[in-house]
Protein backbone atom coordinates (compact mmCIF):
# COMPACT_ATOMS: atom_id res chain seq x y z
CA UNK A 1 0.00 0.00 0.00
CA UNK A 2 2.82 2.43 0.88
CA UNK A 3 4.61 1.53 -2.32
CA UNK A 4 1.50 2.44 -4.30
CA UNK A 5 1.28 5.82 -2.49
CA UNK A 6 4.95 6.47 -3.14
CA UNK A 7 4.52 5.68 -6.84
CA UNK A 8 1.46 7.96 -7.04
CA UNK A 9 3.27 10.80 -5.28
CA UNK A 10 6.27 10.38 -7.59
CA UNK A 11 4.02 10.47 -10.65
CA UNK A 12 2.26 13.60 -9.43
CA UNK A 13 5.51 15.42 -8.69
CA UNK A 14 6.99 14.34 -12.03
CA UNK A 15 3.87 15.48 -13.86
CA UNK A 16 3.97 18.84 -12.12
CA UNK A 17 7.63 19.28 -13.00
CA UNK A 18 6.94 18.42 -16.65
CA UNK A 19 4.08 20.92 -16.75
CA UNK A 20 6.28 23.62 -15.18
CA UNK A 21 9.02 22.90 -17.73
CA UNK A 22 6.50 23.16 -20.57
CA UNK A 23 5.19 26.46 -19.23
CA UNK A 24 8.72 27.81 -18.88
CA UNK A 25 9.61 26.77 -22.42
CA UNK A 26 6.78 28.92 -23.76
CA UNK A 27 8.46 32.04 -22.42
CA UNK A 28 6.98 35.21 -20.98
CA UNK A 29 6.40 38.04 -23.47
CA UNK A 30 6.40 40.74 -20.77
CA UNK A 31 9.79 39.61 -19.45
CA UNK A 32 10.95 39.34 -23.07
CA UNK A 33 10.05 42.98 -23.67
CA UNK A 34 12.14 44.02 -20.66
CA UNK A 35 15.14 41.96 -21.83
CA UNK A 36 14.77 43.25 -25.40
CA UNK A 37 14.69 46.89 -24.25
CA UNK A 38 17.85 46.31 -22.24
CA UNK A 39 19.93 44.23 -24.65
CA UNK A 40 18.48 44.58 -28.15
CA UNK A 41 17.23 48.17 -28.49
CA UNK A 42 20.64 49.63 -29.27
CA UNK A 43 20.44 47.96 -32.71
CA UNK A 44 16.82 46.84 -33.23
CA UNK A 45 13.55 48.73 -32.90
CA UNK A 46 11.90 46.65 -30.19
CA UNK A 47 8.91 48.84 -29.23
CA UNK A 48 6.53 51.07 -31.16
CA UNK A 49 7.68 54.17 -29.26
CA UNK A 50 11.41 53.65 -29.94
CA UNK A 51 12.81 56.47 -32.07
CA UNK A 52 16.23 55.22 -33.16
CA UNK A 53 18.10 52.03 -34.02
CA UNK A 54 20.58 50.70 -36.56
CA UNK A 55 19.34 50.86 -40.14
CA UNK A 56 20.99 47.48 -40.76
CA UNK A 57 19.09 45.56 -38.06
CA UNK A 58 15.49 44.48 -38.69
CA UNK A 59 12.87 45.67 -36.24
CA UNK A 60 11.28 43.13 -33.95
CA UNK A 61 8.01 43.90 -35.76
CA UNK A 62 9.59 42.86 -39.08
CA UNK A 63 10.96 39.69 -37.50
CA UNK A 64 7.51 38.88 -36.09
CA UNK A 65 5.93 39.26 -39.52
CA UNK A 66 8.27 36.59 -40.91
CA UNK A 67 6.45 33.96 -38.81
CA UNK A 68 9.68 32.16 -37.99
CA UNK A 69 8.84 29.26 -35.74
CA UNK A 70 9.70 29.44 -32.05
CA UNK A 71 12.43 26.82 -32.25
CA UNK A 72 14.29 28.40 -35.20
CA UNK A 73 14.16 31.84 -33.65
CA UNK A 74 15.46 30.49 -30.34
CA UNK A 75 18.35 28.71 -32.07
CA UNK A 76 19.16 31.89 -33.99
CA UNK A 77 19.44 33.81 -30.70
CA UNK A 78 21.52 31.06 -29.06
CA UNK A 79 24.10 31.17 -31.83
CA UNK A 80 24.75 34.87 -32.49
CA UNK A 81 26.77 35.88 -35.51
CA UNK A 82 28.33 39.11 -36.73
CA UNK A 83 27.26 41.80 -36.63
CA UNK A 84 25.05 40.55 -33.77
CA UNK A 85 27.14 40.29 -30.59
CA UNK A 86 26.99 37.35 -28.21
CA UNK A 87 24.86 38.64 -25.34
CA UNK A 88 25.25 35.43 -23.29
CA UNK A 89 21.50 35.20 -22.83
CA UNK A 90 20.11 32.42 -20.66
CA UNK A 91 17.71 29.88 -22.16
CA UNK A 92 14.89 31.52 -20.21
CA UNK A 93 15.77 34.99 -21.56
CA UNK A 94 15.83 33.59 -25.09
CA UNK A 95 12.42 31.94 -24.61
CA UNK A 96 11.07 35.22 -23.23
CA UNK A 97 12.43 37.26 -26.17
CA UNK A 98 11.01 34.75 -28.65
CA UNK A 99 7.60 35.01 -26.96
CA UNK A 100 7.81 38.80 -27.06
CA UNK A 101 8.72 38.84 -30.76
CA UNK A 102 5.93 36.41 -31.56
CA UNK A 103 3.48 38.60 -29.61
CA UNK A 104 4.22 41.55 -31.93
CA UNK A 105 2.59 39.89 -34.93
CA UNK A 106 -0.97 41.30 -35.07
CA UNK A 107 -2.22 38.32 -37.07
CA UNK A 108 -3.60 35.31 -35.18
CA UNK A 109 -0.90 32.81 -34.34
CA UNK A 110 -1.03 29.70 -36.53
CA UNK A 111 -2.00 26.44 -34.89
CA UNK A 112 1.04 24.27 -34.21
CA UNK A 113 1.70 21.48 -36.65
CA UNK A 114 0.87 17.97 -35.39
CA UNK A 115 4.58 17.24 -34.89
CA UNK A 116 4.85 20.30 -32.60
CA UNK A 117 6.57 22.56 -35.15
CA UNK A 118 5.06 25.71 -36.52
CA UNK A 119 4.43 25.69 -40.24
CA UNK A 120 6.88 27.99 -41.95
CA UNK A 121 5.36 30.29 -44.53
CA UNK A 122 7.25 31.36 -47.67
CA UNK A 123 9.35 34.48 -47.31
CA UNK A 124 8.99 37.45 -49.66
CA UNK A 125 12.05 38.53 -51.59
Amino acid sequence: MQLRRLMLATALVGGSAAFATLALAAGDAQRGAIVAKRWCASCHVVTSDQTSASADAPSFFDIAQRRTDRKKLGHFLMDPHPPMPDMHLSRREIDDIVSYIRSLDPRPQPAPEPDGKDKELPKNG
